[in-house]
């Protein structure tokens, strides 16, 4: 779930975990924010602004998955709505699932990469897509409606109907590279699934390509072995197995297996920035046309879309805005630079089986993952945040942007999304977060002929600047 047009839930409950409700869907700590009555209210909320027809219902391997997910379920039939529960599934899986059986809409129950005592729900339209920002702000608008009666019942209880997508997820995965290609090489894949729903599709799609297989955590219990989020910090602990496993490379899964992150046959962690430019190339390559991704992402996206002559667009952060932008423009492949890509041949969301099976295809010309990567334009990214009181926002917040940008006076400057600013090789995004008092600092700058050092040191200064702009 993105953090943009967020509100908090009211509660006298402490508000260190406040229960998050947007226009992309629902998030909450487990028994302090969000328990089953909540998320059966959101449910019927989400139900209320659909047209008639089925529910599907999904949910990744978390332990308070099942509860809510017989609570959503029993929401939406006491409704009269059917439902169609696809139980474990990746959240791309679920998208796939609401075309697949022309359902209303969709929910995933996940939180996504957030810790284990988190879940939430996502919220898809009948394309299959997760909610535009319209459609979201009227569930809202629903959810947050005082309730002033008890609701009649419906005229007939729903139906629920247990079904498995995952087949069909496999055969359009199988259908965008040469699996006869992949069979030859027969790659040798480590995966961690992360405990998550990941393994139903990794492990068919793996098996369908041919690929030898060292699989951990595929059990989706949400018993997490490291904080879920694949980072590189997170993921130092497994980082090593890759080599011992003698794999051509590794694969990290997020819980709902939206998002991918790399490492190559050493063990070596090559980030999720670099998942999407990896995928780009391998869809340019076939398919030339534009591709879309979020203001944060990469500049490498962006350069190697250059190298095939097409333009690559840029859109607010969140999935529902990437997808917007990739059905105005035509886009052959979107994502955002945490590993999340998306291709509209399988479904408009972000998939990590998707770019499982686009890397492994690139293996097939006798490159490693190293080498795919050392060809990739080089840049340099720095993260910062900044905390902010809750009430810095307004007057109080332009104002700091207007200094920072004050600071650049040879930037080019953005409002897409909070302020970004662009100049020769390099940009630098400044966006609050609706979810924390904090204010997040992107800067990334191309690696220029005074080496990578002088690089990542203009870049830190960029964002030593603009933090001290904003302060």
């Amino acid at each position: 779930m993105s953090d943009s047009g967020a509100t908090h839930e009211p509660s006298d409950r402490p508000q260190a975990e406040p229960l998050i409700v947007s226009v992309s869907g629902l998030r909450g700590v487990v028994g302090v924010t969000l328990d089953e009555s909540v998320a059966g209210r959101y449910a019927a909320a989400f139900a209320a602004t659909l047209p008639a027809g089925p529910i599907v219902v999904g949910r990744d391997g978390r332990e308070s998955g099942p509860a809510l997910a017989a609570a959503i379920t029993a929401r939406l039939v006491a409704a009269g709505r059917d439902v169609i529960d696809c139980g474990v599934a990746a959240t791309a899986t679920v998208g796939i699932a609401v075309r697949q059986f022309r359902a209303a809409g969709g929910i995933q129950i996940s939180a996504s990469h957030n810790p284990a005592r988190y879940n939430g729900l996502k919220l898809f339209a009948a394309a299959g897509r997760v909610l535009t920002a319209a459609a979201g702000r009227l569930v809202l608008a629903e959810y947050q409606r005082p309730t002033t009666a008890a609701a009649m019942p419906a005229a007939r209880a729903g139906v629920v109907t247990a079904a498995d997508p995952t087949a069909t997820h496999v055969d359009l995965l199988a259908r965008l590279v040469d699996v006869e290609a992949i069979h030859r090489r027969r790659p040798r894949v480590w995966i961690d699934c992360g405990h998550g729903a990941g393994s139903r599709v990794a492990l068919p799609l793996l098996a369908r390509l041919g690929c030898e297989v060292v699989a951990e955590g595929t059990e989706p219990d949400g018993r997490f072995e490291h904080e879920p989020e694949p980072t590189a910090d997170n993921l130092a602990g497994l980082l090593p197995r890759v080599a011992a496993a003698g794999a051509d490379v590794g694969f990290f899964q997020d819980p709902d297996a939206d998002r991918l992150a790399i490492a190559d046959a050493s063990g070596r962690y090559l980030g999720e920035e670099t998942t999407l430019a990896l995928c780009t190339e391998a869809v340019l390559a076939r398919t030339p046309g534009p591709v879309v991704v979020n203001c944060s992402t990469s500049g490498m996206t962006a350069a190697v879309a250059s190298r095939f002559g097409v333009p690559c667009h840029v859109s607010a952060v969140g999935e529902a805005n990437v997808v917007d932008g990739m059905l105005a423009h035509g886009a052959v492949l979107g994502g955002e630079g945490n590993g999340g890509v998306i291709d509209p041949r399988v479904v408009l969301v972000r998939d990590s089986a998707v770019a499982m099976a686009l890397v492994l295809e690139r293996l097939c010309g006798g490159a490693t993952v190293a080498d795919l990567e050392s060809a990739l334009p080089r840049f340099v990214m720095k993260k910062a945040k900044v905390a902010v009181s809750s009430a810095v926002r307004g007057p109080e917040l332009t104002a700091g942007l207007a200094r920072i940008a004050g600071a650049f006076p040879g930037a080019e400057a953005s409002r897409l999304d909070g302020l970004r600013l662009d100049w020769p090789g390099g940009w630098l995004l400044v966006r609050a977060s609706n979810t924390e008092p904090i204010v997040r600092l992107v800067a990334e700058a191309a690696v220029g002929p005074e080496g990578e050092a002088a690089t990542a040191e203009a870049v830190e200064a960029a964002i030593a600047a603009a933090a001290a702009a904003l302060g």
